[in-house]
């Protein structure tokens, strides 16, 4: 009874979902052709030539039920029921894959491009959300006398075994100084090799030790279940679950694809640059720090074939029926009732996304950061799904021998330490070694091992050392810049001016000259090459032309004050300024006498205003001529107060006309108070004609 319920609840344990594969080494720049596992774009601009993988296998295990030390294990008495550590929980988890590399190889289109194409056969499990704990109640020490009571709730169990054909294309993107980008994608023929997968609804199972009587007074067990049971299959099982043999499936086919791309910061670009411009520097690793983003296993396998059958499995049975039942599907099939068949569901690749960061310390050492996420849900049918798992990965690394040591968290099972190495064709390693050996408790196992042949990037030739390569050098012995091909630049006329500057190759001339002769065709000692006007005489502060006189007045423009306007050259260019003749300067102090002021005040009176206004006209004809303006007045009052009187009018009057527009440069302001009377002061008369103002030229 015990093994019989242990077996239909594990249904599929015993066969072996995508996982990790190859742990530690895809990390690796000299992973070849396996790198497109992790990400299509790795294959380009890559440290091969070619890369032809012979053969190479990798399986992983991962779980959160069980742990171990393997050094136990190797024991004679080791009891996997007893030894063990055990961790039940309401929903655990079961991973495991087998991934073997088949004839396989990668090769470069162009320089800026790649191919491969590779075989693939993978098989793989999941057990999702089984609980923990009717494992614990079943392997301890369980009596068949003894009740028992399983509560599983929903659980999803799903193997399946594959093969791929498929082919990948990855090509630089961006090649720009220090950023540099490539995309790939592989595109792959999926041929299904068998495909089981079961899963349960609410199912719960109440085992009665002595709940059924029999004739004669015995009693046997009765099982009491709740519940819904589907499970399908491929038609090689032939409906039993563990007659699970991995062959070719006729109608179960499929497609996948896997998308990649790769951005690498290279802060030293000029120094992978060769002086022609071409980067043919693949035998090295470029970057500072990589990044890289990878989607894999998007798609499906249709079983064509396959069956599905749904079960309810609401009711009691007695045990003794239950036992003499051969297997699980016979179980269903006798004695509960089917509720639904048709063809199976199609089985869906473990889609993932892959996150990896590798960051150069030197030429040799690196240290590696990769994450690999599930897109799957854990509780769909017939779906495989990988653990979440981060790993850190330092790693030498060198054309003919790596070594690696990556440290993972992998979902479930925990840490993990593992180590790798790489010789030539050879590669072996595993992300958990390390656990296994030193810890008491590992959870996960993995191991890969393969072989290969690796064609690598050589180093690019350079015979001459002009940082052109021999075979893009059209004068490989002979050292010579990449504007020539490689070829040193010819002296055709031997004036040390190359010919590509010498503006005259087959005349000697000066290099200063750009290679030509130095003449003086106008003979104004200024050469041709600095004179700005070679034909005509000219002096050298001039850069070789003749001066100009725009005005035409005979006063070069360098010495004419009035270039523009025609003048006498005692007047340095300029117009001479027109003469304040006596009837001029009488015609101002006429005006000047009628203006009038407030009595007593220096304020001009608002009636004085266009007498002003004529005094201007006058001054403005008159530029350059300077006026003093002089005040007066009679002899009525002190001759203090008249002095200081006859000043604020002589500077009142100056101040309207330099506010008017009169440059205060040209007037002066004197003040003579009673003491240059032009009439008696004895009448009115007399007196009104001594208050004046008058405006004189300054001779």
């Amino acid at each position: 009874m015990k093994k019989t319920i242990l077996t239909s609840l594990l249904v599929l344990g015993g066969l072996s979902a995508k996982a990790q594969s190859y742990v530690g080494f895809l990390t690796d720049n000299y992973s070849g052709v396996h790198s497109l596992i992790a990400n299509p774009a790795n294959i380009t601009d890559s440290r091969f030539k070619t890369d032809i993988n012979i053969v190479g296998a990798s399986t992983f295990f991962s779980n959160d039920y069980y742990g171990l030390k393997l050094g136990d294990v190797v024991t004679s008495d080791f009891d996997f029921d007893t030894d063990g550590k055990k961790y039940p929980k309401d929903s655990n988890n079961f991973f495991g894959n087998a991934d073997v590399l088949g004839p396989s190889f990668m090769f470069n289109l162009t320089p800026t491009s790649s191919l491969a194409i590779f075989t693939r056969g993978r098989v793989g499990y999941n057990v999702n959300k089984i609980n923990g704990n009717t494992f614990e109640s079943l392997s301890n020490d369980f009596d068949e006398n003894d009740d028992l009571m399983i509560d599983e709730d929903d659980v999803y169990l799903t193997a399946n075994a594959w093969a791929e054909v498929g082919v990948t294309y990855a090509r630089v993107l961006m090649n720009k100084d220090q950023h540099f980008l490539k995309g790939g994608l592989s595109l792959k023929y999926l041929q299904g090799m068998g495909n089981a997968y079961a899963s349960g609804k609410n199912i719960t199972i109440d085992y009665d030790a002595d709940g059924t009587p029999l004739p004669g007074g015995q009693t046997t067990g009765s099982i009491e279940s709740v519940g819904e049971v589907n499970y399908g299959h491929s038609d090689n099982i032939d409906d039993n679950f563990e007659d699970f043999e991995v062959e070719i499936v006729d109608g179960a086919t499929g497609f996948g694809v896997d998308l990649g791309a790769v951005y690498e910061w290279r802060p030293d670009y000029a120094n992978y640059a060769s002086k022609d411009g071409s980067n043919s520097f693949k035998h090295q690793n470029k970057y500072k720090l990589k990044f890289a983003l990878a989607i894999s296993d998007i798609g499906s396998i249709n079983y064509k074939n396959g069956t599905q059958n749904t079960y309810d499995i609401t009711g009691t049975v007695n045990e003794d029926d239950f036992e003499n039942e051969d297997n699980l599907e016979d179980i269903l099939d006798n004695l509960y009732t089917q509720t639904g068949t048709g063809n199976s569901e199609k089985f869906a690749l473990p889609t993932a996304m892959h996150l990896n960061v590798d960051y150069s310390l030197n030429k040799s050492f690196y240290l590696n950061l990769n994450t690999d996420f599930s897109l799957r849900s854990n509780s769909k049918v017939n779906t495989n799904r990988i653990p979440t798992m981060v790993s850190l990965t330092p790693r030498f690394e060198s054309k003919w021998f790596s070594f690696y040591m990556p440290i993972s968290l992998t979902q479930g099972s925990g840490a993990q330490w593992g180590a790798g190495f790489r010789a030539g064709p050879l590669y072996i390693g595993s992300g958990s070694v390390m656990t296994l050996l030193l810890s008491d408790n590992s959870k996960a196992a993995d191991v890969y091992a393969g072989l290969k042949i690796p064609v690598y990037q050589g180093k690019p030739k350079d015979r001459d050392g002009d940082g052109i390569i021999n075979k893009k050098d059209d004068c490989p012995d002979e050292f010579g810049p990449a504007e020539n091909n490689g070829c040193p630049w010819p002296d055709t006329d031997g004036d040390e001016v190359l010919d590509k500057d010498d503006k005259c190759p087959e005349e000697a001339g000066e290099v200063l000259n750009d290679g030509c002769p130095i003449v003086d065709s106008d003979g104004d000692d200024v050469m041709d090459e600095d004179d700005k006007c070679p034909n005509e005489f000219g002096p050298a502060e001039n850069n070789g032309c003749p001066w100009p006189d725009s005005d035409g007045d005979s006063v070069l423009d360098k010495d004419d004050e009035c270039p523009n306007e025609v003048g006498t050259v005692t007047n340095n260019g300029c117009p001479e300024a027109p003469e304040v003749t006596e009837e001029v300067q009488k015609q101002l102090n006429d005006y000047a006498k009628t203006i009038l002021f407030n009595s007593g005040k220096a304020s001009i009176k608002a009636e004085s205003t266009s007498v002003m206004v004529d005094i201007i006209g006058i001054l403005k004809e008159y530029p350059d001529a300077k006026f003093n303006v002089e005040g007066h007045t009679d002899s009525v009052g002190s001759e203090t107060t008249n002095q200081k009187l006859s000043e604020s009018r002589a500077t009142s009057v100056k101040e309207f006309l330099v506010e008017k527009g009169i440059d205060s440069s040209r007037l002066t302001a004197i003040g003579y108070g009673e003491s240059k009377p032009i009439a008696t002061n004895i009448n009115k008369a007399g007196r009104a004609q001594n208050r004046r103002v008058e405006i004189n030229l300054v001779k």
